[in-house]
């Protein structure tokens, strides 16, 4: 082993020590990332006051870092004898770094699009029909339960009406929505 470290040039010997360092530091970052404990490892920069550092596109983090330095080291390492002139072996070895940096925030802008909120948006209930689950009190003296689905989810959802007294299994219809979140419904 230090028989082919000593055979390397300055440039290889800097090479490889990025190439191990940045993947020694990928590893532990995985690591770190499974077990749960992926808290305080970014650095972020806004240079600008106009960018956005909470969003999937955060340029300037360890995380892009260190992606960069491994994409660019371990390509350099692996095109040394198939690139003859050194200045294309980085120019090549630099967009591979890119590349990567660019792959991986399009990976985390794709798994922050899974997510959902978990919100329930009432306000395309209105002209939604449902049934009654706890027996609606008549002329708003009360507040009952609905089962309606809104958003393609079966919620289960306080309502009044301005009618009669409304029974538990009866058919209704959401006319309108008060101010916290609340139906308005009428019997059908």
């Amino acid at each position: 082993m230090e028989l082919w470290w000593n055979s390397l040039d300055m440039y290889y010997k800097v090479l490889w020590g990025v190439a191990l360092a940045s993947s020694a530091i990928f590893i532990f970052q995985a690591v770190m990332t499974f077990v749960g404990m992926d808290a305080g490892t970014d650095f972020d920069a806004d240079f600008d006051g106009d960018m956005d550092t909470h969003g999937a596109f955060q340029l300037f983090t360890l995380r892009n870092l260190v992606n960069f330095l491994l994409g660019f080291s371990w390509t350099a390492i692996a095109l040394k004898n198939a690139v003859s002139a050194q200045w294309l072996l980085i120019l090549i070895s630099a967009l591979a770094g890119v590349a990567l940096v660019v792959a991986v925030m399009y990976m985390f802008l794709a798994m922050t699009r899974l997510q959902q909120s978990g919100n329930m948006e009432v306000k395309g209930a209105v002209g939604a029909t449902g049934t009654v689950y706890l027996t609606i009190p008549g002329q708003r003296s009360g507040a009952g339960k609905i089962h309606i689905k809104i958003q393609n989810t079966l919620r289960e959802v306080d309502a009044v009406t301005e009618g009669d007294t409304i029974p538990t299994g009866a058919v209704i219809k959401v006319t309108s929505i008060l101010e916290n979140s609340i139906l308005i419904v009428t019997k059908i």
